[in-house]
């Protein structure tokens, strides 16, 4: 499973790691190495099921949906706009 990551130095030093697909999921390191490092690990813990999840009504349906492009469209131009500051 592939997981685009936003790498970004920190004010402080060091780097923040983001996984936009993943909301919430971040994480930092001093080096580049320790950031992604630090950021499969959060990535897996961000992907660990949660028994309160695996919680469903007899009735529920498991439905699969598709991204369409726009949706593609507007996250592209929210990190052109980031990169461009």
């Amino acid at each position: 499973m592939k997981f685009k990551v936003i790498l970004e130095p920190s004010d402080e030093g060091g780097y923040t790691a983001v996984v936009p697909a993943l909301p919430g999921c971040i994480s930092e390191g001093n080096t580049k190495e320790e950031a992604l490092r630090n950021i499969e690990e959060a990535i897996l813990l961000c992907l660990e099921p949660v028994e309160d999840d695996l919680d469903f009504a007899p009735n529920a349906e498991l439905l699969e949906i598709t991204l369409g492009l726009r949706y593609l469209a507007l996250v592209r131009s929210s990190l052109s706009k980031h990169s461009a500051e």
